[in-house]
């Protein structure tokens, strides 16, 4: 975590939260804790609990079991309006009859501040989002992003104690989405407000995140920063889930001091492992920590599929350990036709041993 704290932030827990619709658990016993000032993600497929996790911390969603804490105060059956958190939503949910000043300064005016106080707050957090000049124009004049600038804008002249994101990028252009992610991440750092974020994006969640929490099935698979995620993956599914991956039968040969000796069809390495049995294995390896040759030692393949993507090229190569997956960013043979024999070579900052995997 890269920004300090705002001493307004709060930190927030959530101890054995559960969520039933009908005979679905929704949420199933999540416990969490994300401290002051963290921007904490909740990463998934569709169905799996982060979207319901979330609106229960807002409140919008009532607890099916279990307590919640924002600060030093327990919210779990509180009303939306009693938790001092404010939400930045998937579609925005601007009233499109109000100017951009009047939608940001509405929470305010339901609170009854004075003329002078709104007019302040309104035009520092217009400032703060890059939408000076702006106050007058509706909603169906801005552009996607400037929407999403204004909703922003929005949840913060609240000033709360946590800023919820439900999706809020999925409506945006993936250019604009990239851009827009970093512009949430620098005001959240700049401000060391506590933040959850929701999104079913790894990448997204790997760009903004202190700390990701990987949901499958109403469950939390695994807690960890980005690199640990993507480089330590605890299980199958999170391996998947976090970056493009290969999963590729190989053989434990000598583990000895935290070092596993593994075999990949005729390659050795030496991995950084928790121990494991000589054997079996199944091992992860990144399409991007594979290098690919047309001569030379290596596992011997075939080019089945390629697509050129300017700044690399991503193969699909049959071999006898199954189709793998290469992304080539050195290209130093060009762009390889399919059809081609390759070599390929395993590098072993990108393979990794899955535990309970043999």
């Amino acid at each position: 975590m890269t920004g300090q704290a705002n001493p307004q932030a709060a930190r927030v827990v959530l101890e054995a939260v559960s969520k039933r619709f009908g005979q679905t658990v929704a949420v199933d016993e999540v416990s969490l804790t994300i401290e002051p000032g963290e921007l904490v993600t909740l990463l998934g497929p569709s169905g799996c609990g982060k979207t319901t996790t979330l609106r229960m911390v807002a409140g919008l969603e009532t607890v099916g079991g279990g307590r919640i804490f924002i600060g030093d105060a327990e919210v779990t059956h509180l009303p939306p309006n009693a938790r001092d958190v404010t939400m930045v939503f998937q579609s925005y949910a601007l009233f499109p009859h109000l100017t951009v000043f009047e939608n940001v300064a509405y929470g305010l005016r339901v609170l009854k501040r004075s003329e002078a106080e709104v007019q302040k707050a309104v035009r520092d957090v217009l400032e703060m989002v890059g939408m000076p000049g702006l106050e007058g124009r509706n909603p169906s004049a801005l552009s996607g992003g400037q929407q999403q600038r204004v909703a922003v804008a929005r949840a913060l002249v609240m000033q709360p104690k946590v800023l919820l994101f439900d999706e809020p990028l999925s409506n945006l252009d993936a250019k604009l989405r990239k851009r827009m992610r970093e512009e949430i991440r620098l005001l959240q750092q700049r401000l060391g407000i506590t933040a959850i974020y929701v999104t079913h994006d790894q990448a997204e969640a790997l760009a903004i995140s202190d700390r990701i929490v990987v949901m499958d099935r109403g469950r939390v698979s695994q807690i960890g920063a980005p690199l640990e995620l993507y480089k330590a993956p605890g299980n199958r599914f999170v391996a998947e889930f976090i970056g493009e991956a290969n999963f590729l039968p190989a053989q434990v040969e000598s583990m000895e001091n935290g070092w596993a000796g593994i075999r990949i069809g005729p390659q050795r390495l030496r991995l950084q492992s928790q121990p494991l049995p000589a054997g079996p294995v199944t091992v992860l390896a990144r399409p991007e920590a594979i290098r690919i040759r047309t001569e030379g030692d290596g596992l011997a393949g075939t080019i089945q599929k390629v697509s050129y993507l300017g700044s690399s090229a991503d193969y699909t190569v049959g071999t006898d350990l199954g189709p793998i997956l290469i992304t080539d960013y050195a290209m130093g043979s060009g762009v390889l036709s399919p059809g081609t024999a390759v070599r390929l070579e395993f590098l072993a900052h990108g393979v990794y041993p899955l535990p309970g995997a043999q």
